[in-house]
């Protein structure tokens, strides 16, 4: 009954995916609303899903020789105008502070939308010779961006992200720099998120507010819609240019440096819910999850049973797993739905016949799979099933993507595609023109995502004006 309860509580995601996924954040104490509007209290266990996040990706930052920094969280209005495209790009999204205590502020101090500005003003001050390059920064900050719509995660006018910014001699460094942080992103979402991607460029009217060229990973969720799960910006030397840095060449020369940014921010864990959740509630990548393993004492009244689990609990733990030992009063039936709504990758159960028996049931969340393990086995078991869950969430959502990718030669096609098997990716032929770019989402209502870095052919004509085709364009409607 307490299960039956449980899942009743989460709307049914083919219903309704919206209020589906916002059931799941509220019921799994992802967040909670507050007075500000589009603002959101991350609570306990939606923030351990991002400090792991964080973890995971700072490593991989180090190894590649970043290192942390923080700048101020207030940007002067004369310092973002520096450069134009930049501001204007911005601009609307912009938060204002005009008001120090009691007292006018001479100049107005924007709150940081993003770091551009405050980093250039830093490396005209520290970057004078070629030995000073390059600078390979990042910065674990929240932003605030005074978006319109505002959805838990996905779309808040606070969040956490990292922004990394670096700057190089030359424009080859900065470019193959833009490059290794876009591949360092989609194997950090395959390899720890279990989230497919497609790696790309962005269209000159989709790229960054400044930039020469944006770079971004594109995953596709449960219900056909794209999301954009990181960037890679490549700026040339705009920036420089406009901030004034210049540095002394080996032949001692001023020359002006290039510069990346590129970021990743907490709608990783939308991302993680839209792709994996199922109507039980969510399922959360191993690599992740705040608890890895649950063990569930079943009849802990006998004489044993809660000592066993104990003992299995300090033997997960010391094989170096996020483990918890759920020793309340609650049922095991209401037990197995909690940790099954709340994503917990392996479920472990310990009972009387077990104990007997010399063995345990392990439950890996994705497919609902039991496995009986000898309790001399449950580490190396334990280990395999984390494995196979991770691998299961990664087919699951690479065979969703394949099966919601359609090929078409018109945008007749499109439309007749979506509208009888639903949303998903579109690769369709593009001549570069932004009026054809824009004529597509006005006719058929997708948009372009990426021009993907491994294209294809489908056909030598451009799914609008039937010019000769320069590019493969991934298009869909996005969160």
């Amino acid at each position: 009954m307490a299960e039956k309860k449980m899942v009743n509580a989460i709307t049914d995601m083919d219903e309704d995916f919206a209020q589906w996924y916002t059931d799941i954040v509220k019921k799994a104490e992802l967040i909670e609303y507050t007075s500000v509007k589009g603002c959101m209290a991350i609570r306990p266990y939606g923030y351990a899903i991002w400090e792991n996040i964080q973890k995971i990706l700072d490593g991989m930052f180090k190894e590649t020789g970043h290192e942390n920094v923080c700048m101020p969280m207030f940007i002067p209005e004369s310092l973002l105008e520096k450069e134009k495209d930049h501001v204007e790009g911005f601009a609307p999204e912009c938060a204002w502070v005009t008001v120090g205590g009691s007292e006018k502020l001479e100049e107005r101090l924007c709150v940081r939308p993003t770091s551009e500005t405050l980093f250039c003003e830093h490396y005209k001050n520290i970057v004078h010779s070629y030995r000073d390059l390059p600078k390979l920064y990042n910065q674990w900050v929240n932003v605030v961006r005074w978006e319109k719509t505002t959805r838990p995660f996905l779309r808040s006018r606070e969040f956490l992200w990292q922004e990394g910014h670096t700057i190089h001699a030359t424009a080859e460094e900065a470019i193959e720099e833009t490059e290794r942080m876009l591949n360092l992103y989609a194997k950090f979402c395959e390899d720890a998120l279990a989230i497919p991607v497609i790696k790309g460029r962005k269209t000159e009217s989709d790229k960054f507010a400044g930039a020469v060229s944006t770079y971004a990973i594109e995953a596709l969720m449960h219900d056909g819609k794209a999301l954009q799960a990181g960037t890679s910006h490549y700026f040339g030397d705009g920036f420089a240019k406009a901030f004034d840095i210049q540095y002394a060449n080996k032949d001692n020369k001023l020359t002006y440096p290039h510069q990346t940014s590129w970021g990743m921010t907490t709608r990783l864990i939308g991302a993680i819910i839209m792709t994996h959740g199922d109507n039980s509630g969510l399922a959360l990548p191993p690599a992740v999850a705040p608890i890895q393993a649950v063990i569930i004492p079943v009849a802990q009244h006998k004489e044993g049973v809660l000592e066993k689990a104990g003992e299995l609990y300090d033997r997960l733990k010391k094989a170096g797993l996020r483990v918890k030992l759920d020793d309340s009063e609650n049922s095991p039936g209401w037990k197995f739905a909690e940790y099954e709504m709340r994503g917990v990758p392996l479920r472990i159960e310990i009972g009387p016949k077990d104990i007997e028996n010399g063995q345990c049931v392990i439950v890996t969340r994705h497919n609902g799979e039991k496995s009986f393990v000898k309790l001399d086995e449950l580490e190396t078991a334990a280990a395999e099933k984390l494995q196979a869950v991770h691998d299961g969430l990664y087919r699951k959502a690479l065979e969703n993507r394949e099966r919601r990718t359609y090929a078409c030669t018109s945008m007749d096609e499109i439309v007749k595609v979506l509208s009888e098997k639903g949303d998903g990716f579109v690769k369709a032929m593009w001549c570069g023109e932004e009026a054809c770019e824009d004529a597509v989402k006005e006719k058929t209502g997708v948009g372009s995502r990426c021009i993907p870095l491994e294209q294809e052919h489908i056909s030598d004509t451009c799914v609008c004006c039937g010019k000769p085709a320069k590019h493969l364009v991934y298009w869909g409607k996005a969160y």
